[in-house]
């Protein structure tokens, strides 16, 4: 399906977003050195994991209102919010305030709103496109992400160290400016009974007890919750990405020759080479995505989810095995092999699973998975403190290779029931 053909809902979002997620990605890969440096790596881990509590509960509210009354409020709502919080993350990092407890707070408030926006998003992509071009649209939007995973860290290498405030300042004006564009030029494309079903006079917890009779619907579909348990183990591993990575390597690598021409080297540290291999994840997947996906299309989907863990394990192999810059791009080029296994694939699994009238609550509980990963992961950089680096690894390791048995089971149960999702 070509770009000029898509809904221009999807349009608008294609190249507004776009935007927002170069800014993003600026400095959030940094976040986790600043974290660990101001609070120190044992606390830093549980403060991450604490924060992101409150992004699993946002999720399930998201996906929730995202079917109640639309998925273009929620998305505005959510965008809107997140610009606030930024302004917030940037004055705590200001010539008038340093405050890094300030700014974990505007950051976590930050990751609330990005979950409510996260369900209302995905769900519009599977209200206006036709299933059988889904998982191209859903690649073209993850390598719009990419793009921005490869622009954003080279620039944030550049300038966020002396200009985080800036930096700060410009993602928060550039999310408002998302909100306002999203408000403006797009329609709801929630099923309209849906929206005016939402009854003013109710009790204040009549939208709490309905949500929660509607995920435990969810949750008792068994191919769905292996879907989920499994996602959360190999989530382990993929949300080390802005974790464990970018501390290990400023840990090992102090300075180290690129490549050299003649008398000239180009050397790099730690920061560096982080922000390297994370360019180099960003570029393969903008260059990748889509000609993997329809790769991967042409094979069985069981057998794609469960390499896809498989080569995420070999993947943590190498990063443990090397203190070597060349040696952690060639690890990052098979973790991206893996990442771009399943980029289009799981999310289309998603919507056949999913009936029409929850799409929003299935894409919300769907990203259980990432919400609760990374909730969880960030204990990895504790971990490094109580067992070291090298069992981290493997434990790591241990949690992909069990996601990859645990896919084998969902499609086991998916298959012997042709019906689900019907």
């Amino acid at each position: 399906m070509r770009i000029r053909d898509w809904d221009p809902n999807l349009k608008v979002r294609l190249f507004s977003e776009a935007m927002m997620n170069i800014t993003f990605w600026m400095f959030f890969p940094f976040l986790t050195i600043y974290f660990a440096e101001e609070f120190g790596k044992n606390k830093a881990g549980f403060l991450l994991v604490f924060s992101q509590i409150f992004s699993v509960i946002a999720n399930l509210m998201g996906g929730y209102c995202a079917d109640r009354f639309g998925r273009k409020r929620m998305m505005v709502i959510s965008a809107i919010g997140q610009g606030l919080s930024f302004l917030a993350f940037a004055f705590a990092s200001s010539p008038w305030l340093q405050s890094p407890w300030v700014g974990f707070v505007a950051f976590s408030i930050a990751g609330v709103f990005g979950s409510f926006y996260w369900p209302a998003s995905q769900a519009m992509v599977a209200d206006v496109v036709d299933e059988k071009d889904r998982s191209s649209v859903f690649a073209i939007f993850y390598t719009s992400i990419n793009i921005a995973v490869v622009i954003g860290p080279i620039l944030g290498a550049i300038f966020y160290v002396n200009y985080r405030f800036e930096l700060l300042v410009v993602a928060g004006i550039v999310c408002i400016l998302l909100g306002l564009i999203l408000a403006k030029w797009t329609r709801e494309t929630a099923p309209i009974q849906k929206v005016e079903a939402v009854c003013a006079d109710r009790k204040w917890y009549y939208f709490l007890q309905n949500q929660v009779k509607d995920y435990a619907l969810i949750i008792k579909d068994r191919t769905f919750l292996l879907f989920i348990i499994a996602g959360v183990l190999a989530g382990q591993t993929f949300m080390q990405l802005d974790l464990l990575f970018p501390v290990y390597m400023k840990d090992v690598i102090d300075f180290q020759t690129l490549f050299s021409i003649g008398d000239w080297e180009f050397t790099v540290k730690g920061e560096q080479a982080f922000g390297l291999v994370l360019a180099e994840n960003g570029l393969l997947v903008a260059l990748l995505t889509v000609t993997i996906t329809k790769w991967m299309s042409t094979f069985k989907e069981r057998n794609v989810f469960v390499l896809s863990s498989v080569v995420y394990a070999i993947s943590i192999v190498l990063f443990s095995q090397t203190h070597w810059i060349w040696g952690f791009i060639v690890a990052m080029a098979v973790f991206t092999f893996a990442e771009l296994m399943g980029a289009g694939i799981q999310q289309s699994f998603v919507s056949k699973l999913a009936p029409e009238h929850m799409r929003g609550q299935y894409f919300a509980a769907a990203s259980l998975r990432f919400t609760i990963s990374r909730t969880i992961a960030p204990l990895s950089i504790p971990m490094t403190v109580w067992i070291g680096y090298e069992w981290t690894f493997f434990v790591l390791t241990i949690l992909a290779l069990a996601s990859a048995g645990l896919y084998w089971l969902m499609f086991y149960s998916f298959e012997k029931k042709p019906a689900v999702g019907s």
